[in-house]
């Protein structure tokens, strides 16, 4: 079955930088498209950045542009989300998603706290 798990959160001050990973499996990871997701407390969940399969094409919430980066690994199955200079309003829940012949697969996100 469709697996997909975060690591990498935790709690982190203004301007520090933090590395989410998603290890996927159950699926040909190499061939769907996979995403980032974020839902703070109170708010809609929100698209942080995808990647294309062969990683051609990355696409950046406006609000991350420029301080995150979403990466792949088509080897290990896994999709990176490295975070920098790291805002109080990053403070989420992050999700790694995919969708996969028409069907919705999340993992059980990972905490990102920014705090001072």
């Amino acid at each position: 079955q469709v697996e997909l798990v975060e690591s990498g959160g935790g709690v982190v001050q203004p301007g520090g930088s933090l590395r989410l990973s998603c290890a996927a499996s159950g699926f040909i990871f190499s061939s769907v498209t996979m995403s980032w997701h974020r839902q703070a407390p109170g708010k809609e969940r929100e698209l942080v950045a995808s990647i294309s399969p062969a990683t051609i094409l990355r696409n950046y919430a406006d609000s991350v542009k420029g301080r995150f980066t979403i990466s792949r690994d088509n080897i290990k199955a896994t999709v990176n989300l490295q975070m920098n200079s790291l805002k109080l309003e990053d403070t989420a829940v992050y999700y790694c998603y995919a969708k996969i012949s028409g069907s919705d697969y999340w993992g059980q996100g990972t905490q990102v706290t920014v705090s001072s």
